[in-house]
């Protein structure tokens, strides 16, 4: 890349930058996406770039993978039910011990290592994340949220710091629960009044076709979304993530975006350039 190619790409970043220098951005990081180094590396860098340009991003993170690997270790073997864990009681104990203490202070280092500032906090902390038992209580320790006080949020974004929340909740009696951070993302971007929910997955984002990559839905609105579920276009995994869009849309969010975490620096290419890497889905 030469000097003139470098201007060029800064000033296309230019508009973008200005139109989101002060909004709130909420970032869910989950999935085999986090396996691998050279991925999480350039991820973090995104972050500290979007933070150092006065974007407020907020990180909700999973932990699926290294919760699987905790889960083997002890001989343990993960139950899966409609496409969530089975968590018992010596499950969930995992579950809190590999996201709150181990997934969620490398996400914390690996930013500041970029020279951003990221604080790392559970749903457990200041009763963040409330919840109650998921259903009928078949999934066990699987929580549905019931309520976010956004209000310990609130001051560490004003002082330029990041958030890296991890998908623990809690009743008030103190009772945890596993709760899929996709939906902790979209709940909390919308009770932070966040200007864009951006999920990072291992697809290209909705594609009209599951089979060609060059069927990716690029921009929709929130009709075209909801008729992709109801025509079994959005099947599978990609059904609650779209549900999840929809839902922090019709909330106040103004767009959510799925898009494909492999691609190194996919943050920056969807937010900061005319064309986008994934779909965007609009109120």
């Amino acid at each position: 890349m030469n000097d003139s190619q470098r201007v060029s790409i800064l000033s296309e970043a230019l508009p973008y930058i200005q139109k989101f220098s002060g909004k709130r951005i909420v970032i869910k990081y989950g999935g085999s996406i986090m396996e691998k180094e050279k991925l999480k590396t350039a991820l973090f860098v995104d972050i500290a770039l979007l933070g150092s340009v006065g974007v407020r991003p907020i990180i909700v993170h999973g932990g699926g993978p290294e919760i699987n690997n905790w889960l083997e270790k002890l001989n343990i073997i993960p139950k899966f039910r409609n496409g969530l864990r089975v968590t018992d009681q010596e499950t969930m104990e995992i579950v809190e011990m590999v996201l709150m203490g181990k997934v969620n202070k490398q996400i914390v280092r690996g930013i500041n290592k970029t020279g951003a500032s990221a604080v790392g906090i559970s749903g457990l902390d200041g009763n963040l994340i409330l919840s109650r038992q998921l259903g009928d209580g078949s999934h066990g320790f699987v929580g549905d949220i019931t309520k976010i006080n956004s209000d310990i949020l609130i001051p560490i974004i004003d002082q330029g710091h990041i958030p890296v929340i991890s998908s623990i909740g809690a009743t008030i009696e103190g009772i945890s629960h596993n709760i899929n951070a996709d939906f902790v993302a979209g709940e909390i971007a919308a009770a932070i009044n966040a200007e864009k929910l951006i999920l990072l997955t291992d697809t290209p984002g909705i594609l009209q076709d599951i089979n060609n990559k060059e069927s990716l839905m690029k921009k929709i609105n929130l009709k075209q979304a909801r008729d992709s579920i109801n025509q079994n276009i959005v099947s599978d995994g990609m059904k609650p993530k779209t549900e999840c869009c929809i839902r922090a849309l019709a909330q106040g969010v103004k767009a959510a975006h799925i898009i494909d975490g492999r691609v190194e620096h996919a943050l920056l290419l969807e937010i900061f350039t005319n064309s986008g890497i994934g779909t965007m889905i609009t109120a």
